[in-house]
């Protein structure tokens, strides 16, 4: 993907057509769909290359033209959007998952608690 994706962002035109815009969205889906893959296999090369492809394209993406986008790109922009959420709460439960396995074996307290917080203002009063 990331060749298609290097053509696409090499081009420096704004995106003013709809036909244009539908087709970076495909490749930004194509590209989400690829991250979800490397996330279920733990590639981290994959999901490295997966970063690098979404923000050349998000950075494609930025050129738009308000009147390219019409009732076709809406759906493919909520159903980038969605795919999106989905892989970055698979991120969140992958890196919970380290930090939980990596204070057990280490033995530490996780850093972050939400109960510490509210000890610390209870005590301020």
């Amino acid at each position: 993907m990331s060749e298609t994706v290097s053509a696409v962002v090499d081009t420096v035109e704004p995106i003013r057509r709809p036909l244009e815009l539908r087709d970076t969205l495909r490749q930004m889906l194509a590209v989400l769909e690829e991250e979800r893959q490397a996330l279920a296999g733990l590639d981290v090369d994959a999901i490295m290359g997966c970063a690098v492809d979404k923000n050349a394209l998000c950075g494609r993406l930025d050129t738009t033209a308000p009147e390219a986008i019409d009732e076709e790109c809406r759906g493919l922009l909520e159903a980038a959007r969605r795919v999106n959420e989905a892989n970055r709460r698979v991120r969140n439960l992958i890196a919970a998952n380290v930090s939980a396995r990596l204070d057990a074996l280490t033995g530490q307290p996780a850093l972050y608690r939400a109960n510490v917080a509210a000890a610390r203002i209870g005590r301020a009063r």
